[in-house]
């Protein structure tokens, strides 16, 4: 069935719409970074970029580290912004433009997330690296897709239930990250963790500046939240987003997460710089190990 212009929007140049990527610009493995201006803390280390271009907050580049080709792109903050480079992301392997057709053969993409994260337990020092092993995502993203076939209903209703989850608030998906890409970034270095990605950075996360938030104890009860053994480890903004669209769009991806702060012990990176590059290496090793 051909896909209308309305839903597939190509640009002039024959570009996905909000990326401004031809197909033959992305590799096979992608890195997701959050900011920008991280996706050149991230090709600094290539060999070789043959690839770079930039649109609104979305910039791209390709190259080659240690002979393979990897693409870094930024996503911008939230699940919002997810929903758009995913799919669009997609598009570009699994859509031939030409005929606006979804193609026959279908292309899977490795797909990491790098980026910077809070801890809601004492035990998890700063400056650790986190990998994603599950997430729950307290946006609605998921819910606008044909998805409970992915989705630990069992986990999220023990989540509701244990922490007194307001109707009013969108009820909390949980996703797994893919089991066996993330084997290929595991060590003794990295805490396996079970990541809340949260709908904003202040009252979302029970930050309080000049705005009450619903319930002072939201925090205090997702670090005591227990399901089966599993507790929630830590907060950020785009994982379960990720995770969701990658297992409906039948791609690999896993989350890794520098632990810049502690929100139970109050203590922030005092060099979070250093601790982000050290993650990028770690990774850019990884996948090519």
């Amino acid at each position: 069935m051909r896909i209308p212009e309305s839903e597939l929007i190509i640009n002039p140049d024959g570009s996905i719409y909000h990326l401004n990527l031809l197909p033959e610009d992305i590799a096979n493995t992608i890195i997701t970074v959050g900011d920008p201006d991280r996706v050149t803390h991230v090709t600094q280390h290539f060999e070789s970029i043959e690839v770079s271009k930039q649109k609104r907050e979305f910039k791209a580049e390709t190259g080659y580290y240690k002979g393979k080709r990897i693409t870094v792109i930024s996503t911008g903050i939230g699940t919002d912004n997810i929903d758009i480079v995913f799919n669009e992301l997609d598009a570009l392997v699994n859509i031939d433009f030409s005929s606006r057709t979804i193609k026959k053969q279908h292309t899977s993409l490795n797909i990491v997330r790098i980026g910077t994260s809070g801890t809601l337990q004492n035990s998890i020092p700063v400056d650790s690296f986190l990998m994603s092993e599950l997430a729950v995502g307290f946006d609605s993203l998921l819910h606008f897709y044909n998805s409970d076939h992915v989705q630990h209903k069992d986990i999220s209703n023990a989540l509701i239930e244990q922490t007194g989850w307001i109707k009013e608030k969108s009820d909390p998906y949980v996703v797994s990250f893919d089991e066996s890409l993330g084997n290929k970034l595991k060590s003794d270095q990295v805490i396996n963790g079970f990541t809340a990605t949260n709908v904003g950075f202040y009252g979302p996360q029970s930050r309080k500046l000049r705005l009450a938030v619903q319930d002072v104890e939201l925090n205090e009860k997702l670090a005591n939240f227990s399901f089966n053994g599993k507790q929630l480890t830590n907060l950020e903004m785009e994982t379960a987003g990720i995770y969701g669209l990658a297992k409906l769009l039948g791609h690999k991806a896993v989350s890794m997460n520098a632990i810049l702060a502690n929100r139970a012990t109050g203590e922030f990176s005092v060099n979070p710089e250093k601790i982000v590059n050290d993650l990028i290496v770690y990774c850019l090793d990884k996948l090519v190990d």
